[in-house]
């Protein structure tokens, strides 16, 4: 018998002292495309979460080219392998590039979100957007989801990524699309307010 209680206080100890983790569902924009992944903002989240004695640990299963739908099928397994606290959605860039359907994107995002929800994370999402020559119909209609998927399901919206610096060539790889380690800070800088708020109970 005392065996036993040893052995169930050990795991309650365990249990107590796991770290909780944050789960990054991405796309190129995550998974440090064309930089050192330790320079990438996701990484760098890692690293300011270290610095302010965060407990969280970062699970990075962004993969580049990935799509709402390829998020969406791969989610159920990282979920049950991470067991995030948070889950940070950054997906449909490639939806709009590819002009895929925007309501089946809508769709997807917002299983993402439900089946995040269901598996006890708060879930925060990212807005993405597109060139606009895709034309402003498409280009509008498509930015706009993301909002209005934040709305539907009262989750915080990131606001797009590259935004505090798009205008400047410099904070850009070579072709132009991916940002450079020098912008992931920034990018750190865009997504951190959204963050932080969730990391306590």
């Amino acid at each position: 018998m005392a065996r036993v209680l040893i052995f169930f206080v050990c795991l309650v100890s365990f249990a107590a002292q796991a770290s909780p983790n944050i789960l990054v569902m991405g796309d190129s924009l995550s998974a440090a495309y064309g930089v050192p992944k330790a320079q990438g903002w996701v990484s760098l989240l890692q690293q300011r979460l270290s610095a302010q004695s965060f407990p969280h640990q970062v699970i990075n299963a962004s993969i580049s080219g990935e799509t709402t739908e390829g998020g969406l099928r791969r989610l159920p397994q990282a979920l049950d392998r991470a067991k995030p606290a948070v889950v940070l959605i950054e997906l449909g860039a490639n939806d709009g590039l590819r002009v895929q359907s925007l309501e089946q994107m809508r769709e997807n995002l917002t299983s993402v979100i439900a089946l995040s929800s269901q598996a006890g994370a708060r879930v925060v999402l990212f807005e993405m957007r597109i060139p606009s020559n895709y034309g402003p119909t498409y280009t509008e209609a498509f930015t706009r989801t993301f909002a209005e998927v934040a709305d539907d399901r009262q989750v915080p919206l990131v606001p797009f990524l590259l935004s505090a610096f798009a205008e400047d060539p410099d904070a850009f790889l070579s072709d132009g699309i991916h940002p450079s380690a020098s912008a992931q800070p920034v990018i750190l800088d865009t997504v951190w307010p959204h963050i932080e708020p969730l990391l306590t109970p």
